[in-house]
């Protein structure tokens, strides 16, 4: 009986996370969509192709419209891991959610900005954000202007999951008078910025091992020609 109760629980979990995805992933088609119109017709090559020089040459107002679209669809591709830790803290979260949104959006920040500094300090980037040669291509890359491991998707959900725990853990936390300021939803990104400087430093330490496991996985892949494309 006990046995069956955990395996509901865990179910229950996994639930609310799947439904906590629906948000972020359903602004993908609109943003494939803009790019996918954006990019094609501004290219130069799609342009000349059906003749279109006469409506899409750059500097046309329609060539200004499509290219709006285009960096509006690369900006949501680019922005994903932390659209993904805001809707998967919002989905998650009991009650109080704009602070869970708010708090998830905080700790993602501080989360990539302690694994920046600690690649600075190691040496894997200088300061002036030159990589070191050693380092495998497309291991380190840029998110909101912090350059950081690349983590994906990933990250983001790491952060709002986590995020979400904290916060249906401590959003209702008393704290003494003399700081009884702190208490109740403001203690929320208090804990989750502590909580999250650890994290940064857990996924500096154990993120580039996944990262070399993912590199190998798709050399395999490569190496195998048809037959690995296949697989993956």
């Amino acid at each position: 009986m006990e046995k069956v109760k955990k395996e509901n629980q865990v179910f229950l979990v996994l639930q609310t996370i799947g439904r906590a995805f629906f948000l972020p992933v359903s602004i993908l088609p609109v943003a494939g969509l803009l790019l996918g119109l954006g990019a094609s017709f501004t290219n130069p090559k799609t342009i000349s192709y059906y003749h279109l020089e006469g409506i899409l040459a750059q500097g046309s107002p329609l060539n200004y419209i499509l290219t709006v679209m285009n960096n509006v669809g690369l900006a949501i591709f680019a922005n994903l891991p932390l659209i993904f830790a805001m809707a998967v803290a919002l989905g998650m979260a009991k009650k109080e959610k704009g602070v869970a949104v708010l708090s998830s959006a905080i700790s993602f920040v501080i989360m990539h900005t302690t694994i920046k500094t600690l690649l600075l300090f190691n040496g894997t980037i200088t300061a002036d954000g030159k990589v070191a040669e050693n380092v495998l291509n497309g291991a380190i890359g840029s998110v909101l202007g912090i350059q950081t491991l690349e983590m994906g998707v990933f990250g983001g959900i790491v952060v709002g999951i986590g995020v979400a725990v904290l916060h249906n853990r401590f959003y209702k936390t008393k704290l003494p008078a003399a700081i009884s300021f702190f208490s109740g939803v403001r203690f929320v990104p208090i804990i989750c910025t502590f909580s999250y400087i650890i994290v940064g430093f857990i996924s500096f330490l154990i993120w580039p091992f996944i990262q070399q496991g993912i590199f190998s996985i798709g050399g395999v892949v490569k190496s195998t020609g048809n037959a690995g494309i296949f697989v993956f």
